[in-house]
């Protein structure tokens, strides 16, 4: 079956960025000249998807204005002739047919999801987290869509991560004949480095069947009163399998400034009107410190 529909949770309060978040959502922060959602988005109509379903929550008003029509701003444009951009900002409302959902308390992303049932039906379907920037030359979904069609179980995406940072992913093993589908047969929130069976971690790309929501509905919350996908996704591993797609990509993690700013620098520099003056800046940084240390 066609994968159609995609979820992507954009619900949490950015309290890591802070006093940036106060009044714009995390998701709509820009990477060079694109709020992170946007790489999401066009991630997610490069694959195929044709509806996607943007689960909110307060203050996240913000999202729903940029992927709408702005009659003002093309007016302006038009006038001052500025084609070019007019072009950019119009294919932004045109990219794929998007809807909105709140989710009124932060119960964690399995909720999240459970909230999408409506809107899913009874077909698998996408989920695509937004803290991970994925750049690489077929679209990590894509990847995660080509296991779908050969596994027909759901899918997680994962990528091998120092075992130091093993305890901040969901973490899985399996076994696997050419090092990037998996057949899991363990899986793992937020292990301690002594009990992490791999380190293959979830990277916030996901195929997952419609059964994931009877599962998510006697689901118990987890660490902090939160409903983890990754419990559910364990039941579902136990009752029908569960497979995994080792991406190929860089992958930016925007969780956190360091990783804002790891992947403002790294996706600049896979720009080819971006590349050179960002590398010159860089090097005329690293040569002024490099004077302070003498």
């Amino acid at each position: 079956m066609k994968i159609r529909k995609a979820v992507i949770p954009a619900a949490g309060m950015g309290t890591r960025f802070l006093p940036a978040t106060k009044a714009q959502p995390k998701e709509m922060l820009p990477l060079v000249d694109k709020p992170a959602i946007q790489y999401i988005v066009e991630e997610a109509v490069e694959s195929g998807i044709e509806d996607i379903l943007v689960v909110t929550g307060r203050f996240k008003r913000a999202i729903e204005d940029h992927f709408d029509r702005s009659m003002e701003l093309e007016m302006h444009l038009a006038e001052h002739e500025k084609h070019e951009v007019l072009e950019v900002v119009q294919q932004i409302s045109n990219l794929a047919n998007i809807h909105y959902i709140r989710q009124p308390e932060l119960l964690g992303l399995g909720h999240a999801i459970f909230m999408a049932r409506s809107f899913v039906g009874n077909e698998p379907f996408a989920v695509l987290l937004g803290d991970d920037i994925i750049h690489s030359e077929v679209p990590a979904l894509v990847q995660l869509l080509d296991v779908y069609e050969k596994a027909q179980t759901s899918v997680v995406g994962v990528q091998e991560v120092p075992w130091e940072n093993v305890s901040s992913y969901g973490i899985i093993s399996g076994k696997s004949t050419d090092g990037i589908k998996y057949e899991i047969n363990d899986l793992v929130e937020k292990p301690s480095l002594q009990d992490a069976p791999s380190n293959l971690a979830i990277v916030g790309r996901y195929i997952i069947h419609p059964s994931i929501f009877s599962i998510l509905a006697d689901t118990a919350p987890g660490k902090q009163g939160e409903i983890q996908i990754t419990d559910a996704l364990y039941t579902q591993m136990q009752l029908e399998g569960l497979h995994a797609c080792k991406i190929e990509g860089l992958r930016f993690d925007i969780g956190d400034k360091l990783g804002y700013i790891k992947a403002t620098i790294g996706l600049a520099l896979t720009r080819p009107d971006m590349r050179e003056p960002v590398l010159h800046y860089i090097q005329t940084l690293l040569a002024s410190e490099q004077r302070k240390e003498v």
